[in-house]
């Protein structure tokens, strides 16, 4: 299940300090004996204010800022926090969690137990042979984002594979975290950080934004600029991936929704249904219609 910032039956230990939230519940009362079980997970935007401590935690649990800065301190260590840390703790780890600065982190959170739950995490750089949990840094961050948003709207779906999907998406997380984990003492260019809040800017508005020249005057940067940073760090364009953001969610009003080609266009604000048609094919390679029909 999903829940919603006014209800009054989160288990304790989530946090109330937020400004919105996308949880998942699985199953909050695990076995364990499987080699992995996910509990639940979710992604968090944070009051300036938030502040955690605890001195143990259910469950193995991992996390990933995704904006904003913190600190972490694990078993005593201070750390800092930035876009693209990973750290975690779990049973008997005593941990403090903390937002710096004006703005509030973005932050991603999986929890889970296992007999491979220890495993993945040495595997992945958190947990060290002498038994201490270790901060790491990814690169691509949205990449591993991406994964996290998979499994929470997986979970949110249930169905009779939800709790399956989620096991194998996991793994697939720990593979990702492993591919992209950056040496230590790497320093992320500032550039990538400028490039990640790009991206999430246009994840969050992408149906507002029209095109590169939007994007650029949202961010207060200049096109060239902006076209150097995609050309640096990403596979496309940054009106390519615009654009792959809005055919995406036209996608899924067609196919989920059941909505008509030429409704999708007018709800998006294309000029006509033929100028949609031909942006959908630039993304799925097939117009929208041969889409639909294959997939009825």
């Amino acid at each position: 299940m999903v829940d919603d910032l006014t209800s009054s039956s989160l288990p304790a230990f989530v946090s109330r300090q937020v400004l919105e939230a996308r949880r998942f519940f699985l199953n909050l009362d695990p076995h364990g004996t499987s080699a992995v079980e996910v509990v639940c997970g979710g992604v968090e935007r944070l009051h300036t204010d938030y502040l955690i401590d605890r001195r143990t935690f259910p469950y193995r649990a991992i996390e990933l800022v995704a904006e904003g800065e913190g600190l972490v301190t694990i078993n005593g260590k201070e750390h800092s926090l930035s876009a693209g840390s990973m750290f975690a703790y779990g049973p008997g780890v005593s941990h403090t969690i903390r937002n710096q600065g004006d703005v509030g982190m973005r932050k991603y959170y999986l929890d889970f137990v296992g007999t491979a739950a220890v495993d993945l995490l040495g595997q992945a750089g958190m947990f060290s042979e002498t038994g201490e949990h270790v901060p790491i840094a990814v690169g691509r961050l949205h990449e591993v984002a991406e994964l996290f948003d998979m499994l929470i709207r997986d979970a949110s779906e249930g169905g009779p594979h939800g709790s399956e999907l989620c096991v194998s998406l996991t793994r697939l997380l720990f593979l990702k975290i492993q591919q992209l984990r950056l040496s230590a003492g790497s320093v992320r260019p500032k550039a990538y950080a400028t490039y990640e809040r790009i991206r999430n800017l246009i994840d969050e508005n992408y149906l507002e934004l029209q095109t590169a020249q939007d994007v650029a005057e949202a961010c207060e940067l200049t096109p060239v600029y902006l076209s150097r940073l995609f050309g640096r760090f990403s596979d496309c364009g940054v009106y390519q991936y615009l654009l792959r953001r809005k055919m995406n969610y036209a996608a899924g009003l067609l196919m989920n929704e059941g909505m008509l080609v030429k409704e999708v266009a007018e709800k998006m604000e294309f000029p006509d249904p033929f100028q949609f048609s031909r942006s959908f094919k630039r993304v799925y390679g097939v117009p929208p219609t041969r889409l639909v029909n294959q997939v009825r």
